[in-house]
């Protein structure tokens, strides 16, 4: 097997430890918007059971897994006009919890493929962890754009909107997500963080 075989068999098999977060978009949104709003106002810790888990496999080699990602980067450098190499990078980099860099490969796929709803998404998701509230409010409401009534979508703006202390906001996007999905498992727990706010304020 040559070396690039080799290396896009690693890359594919490092990938499915990372499904969690990008595979299909942004699969596991609800998990981590609920963890947004158990934490207002704090950095991402205290990840509930179900959140894709951000630092990889337990068992990796590190350095592996550092080459590996170096290698992606690379790749990605070098070819700025291929779409999928730039994802490659912002996974790899995503499960080693560098959101930042991510971001940076996510920012690029969205120049080549503006209307990719997925790379809007999955730029929100990089944001939110990495508690850049502003940019991640941005970026969801870009996505829902494209899918209004998306209801992983809406519930993952909750939790940006209530971390930012936007009770207007945070109150308006319950409110529809409670229309779009009223039996979501969410809601109490956004209108209790919304409830807080609010007397917060008083």
């Amino acid at each position: 097997m040559s070396r690039d075989n080799l290396l896009f068999a690693i890359i594919g098999i490092l990938l499915g430890f990372i499904g969690g977060f990008m595979s299909a978009g942004y699969m596991n949104q609800r998990e981590a918007s609920s963890r947004a709003a158990a934490t207002t106002g704090q950095t991402s810790q205290n990840l509930p059971p179900n959140h894709p888990p951000l630092g990889g496999d337990q068992n990796a080699d590190p350095q592996q897994i550092f080459a590996q990602v170096q290698e992606a980067m690379k790749q990605a450098r070098e070819q700025p006009n291929n779409f999928e190499a730039q994802l490659t990078a912002a996974k790899l980099e995503y499960q080693i919890q560098r959101f930042d860099q991510a971001i940076e490969y996510l920012l690029i796929a969205n120049k080549l493929k503006p209307s990719d709803s997925d790379v809007l998404a999955m730029l929100a998701i990089a944001n939110l962890d990495a508690g850049h509230f502003e940019a991640a409010e941005k970026w969801y409401r870009a996505a829902l754009l494209k899918k209004p009534n998306d209801v992983p979508l809406l519930d993952g703006l909750c939790a940006v909107l209530l971390s930012k202390g936007d009770a207007k906001g945070a109150e308006e996007t319950i409110n529809k997500l409670a229309k779009v999905d009223p039996t979501n498992q969410d809601l109490q727990q956004f209108r209790d963080k919304l409830a807080e706010l609010k007397a917060g304020k008083k």
